[in-house]
């Protein structure tokens, strides 16, 4: 079994795969972000002197060295070894490959998955829990006391781009009973296909919603808020939340991440409790059902996903994309051309799908051409700023 994927048809020449060039976004990642983000975990957890030189190792190789396999030994190893980039300079394979391969080599670098004491330490729990545990989450839980007083279409809006803003700090929660929309306080919101997705939602009978998360701490309590608004307003009988089977990009979100969550709304007050109450009883009940794929992990699109997967998200009434990572694997890691529409390159799933997505790389899709041109005309890096974000409806 492969990861790589199949081979590059000519058809997608139009669009080639991201790999990290020189000056390139993807290029900063490789070079800046990833020795940082090892050093960090460094500092963050003592680990002993075994993973200390694990991750010097790590940190030789993506710095100046190839692409090694993981040792055979590994747990798991079987599933890489026949990689077509092993030996390959970082820079010259797919990004998205690049980055999956280094995150997993970081989790064999600390023993994540070796049988042992480091078995199953998150090495980005620290990093999770502390923003979780910061006071600023405590003043976007107890502005959510504000939401039930107001309208119904607002609160739909108020809830959907508090999911999709995830934690930036002047957004959140900050509600304000009969103010505008949040949505129309947002400039960076560059395609709103909302009015779509609530109109999908509401022509059909309440059926299952798959909610496929990405990160954890102050971005998934949003997305739990949603689950809840989802469920209470029966827009759907089931909310389905995706989540990762392990630690994978830096805050990505696993299970232990959603149940720390819900301990977080429930030990709030007001509003933000009833909502955690409401959950815990709807994980208890089966209508909200916690889920994880090995595919959640693997550097490939979502074209590539496996039957199962495929049977899931073709029984849902809707699927919706959160993050930037899940947007990437859902368009395809591609230079394409930002107006390309998305419905165009999503047409490949099997049942309507949603992308809420503030920006931080290179791919975009779906963009009126007069957007584009305003942006670009701006000099600045719209792509990759995380000031920018979407809603997109594909069906």
């Amino acid at each position: 079994m492969t990861l790589s994927g199949p081979p590059v048809p000519d058809d997608h020449d139009r669009a080639p795969v991201i790999v990290s060039t020189v000056g390139s976004f993807a290029r900063s990642v490789l070079d800046e972000r990833h020795p940082a983000l090892i050093e960090r975990v460094r500092q963050s957890t003592p680990y002993p002197p075994k993973q200390q030189r694990a991750l010097d190792a790590l940190l030789a190789e993506i710095t100046e060295g190839v692409i090694e396999p993981l040792d055979h030994g590994e747990p798991g190893a079987e599933v890489w070894r026949d990689e077509p980039y092993h030996g390959q300079r970082w820079p010259d394979v797919p990004f998205l490959w690049a980055e999956s391969f280094f995150y997993r080599k970081l989790l064999a670098a600390l023993r994540y998955f070796t049988p042992g004491p480091w078995q199953g330490v998150d090495p980005f729990a620290p990093f999770k829990n502390a923003e979780l545990a910061s006071s600023k989450v405590d003043d976007e839980l107890s502005a959510l006391d504000r939401l039930p007083q107001l309208p119904a279409e607002e609160q739909d809006r108020t809830v959907l781009h508090s999911s999709l803003w995830g934690n930036r700090a002047d957004l959140g929660f900050q509600l304000s009973a009969g103010a505008e929309g949040l949505g129309d306080r947002v400039p960076g919101l560059v395609v709103d296909d909302s009015a779509a997705l609530w109109q999908l939602l509401a022509v059909a009978r309440p059926g299952k919603v798959c909610l496929v998360a990405d990160n954890a701490g102050p971005e998934l309590l949003p997305d739990l808020v949603l689950a809840d608004h989802l469920l209470t307003t029966r827009r759907a009988a089931t909310v389905v939340l995706h989540l990762k089977p392990y630690p994978y990009y830096v805050s990505d979100a696993t299970t232990a991440d959603a149940l720390a969550c819900l301990d977080r709304l429930s030990a709030a007050s007001g509003h933000a409790a009833d909502v955690g109450k409401r959950l815990r009883q709807a994980i208890m009940s089966g209508r909200l059902i916690l889920r994880t794929h090995p595919f959640s992990c693997a550097p490939l699109p979502y074209a590539d996903m496996p039957g199962d997967l495929r049977d899931d998200f073709a029984s849902a009434t809707l699927t919706i994309m959160k993050g930037d990572l899940n947007y990437r694997r859902l368009v395809g890691d591609r230079h394409w051309r930002a107006t390309v529409p998305f419905a165009e390159v999503t047409a490949y799933f099997p049942a309507p799908v949603a992308a809420l997505r503030t920006l931080k790389s290179d791919v975009a899709t779906g963009l009126p051409p007069r957007t584009l041109e305003q942006l670009d005309a701006t000099g600045e890096a719209w792509r990759t700023s995380g000031t920018h974000a979407l809603v997109q409806v594909g069906v």
